[in-house]
């Protein structure tokens, strides 16, 4: 029972695709351009990289390489 219900929703869910012929998208989302992690995230991650850089740089020079 619960199959046929959920299969009942799903096509009437895309019924509508049937006519479209080759015009489907090709997800039912909307798809929004959001970044994977925050920018806030991004520049901890990016301060954290150039400072450890930075360092290494300082202490290369001081110890001569």
């Amino acid at each position: 029972m619960v199959k046929t219900q959920r299969m009942k929703v799903a096509n009437e869910k895309h019924s509508k695709n049937v006519t479209l012929r080759g015009n489907v998208p090709k997800a039912s989302k909307a798809n929004d351009d959001k970044y994977p992690v925050g920018p806030w995230l991004l520049a901890l991650f990016i301060f954290v990289v150039c400072g450890s850089a930075v360092f290494q740089v300082i202490q290369s020079i001081r110890y001569g390489f």
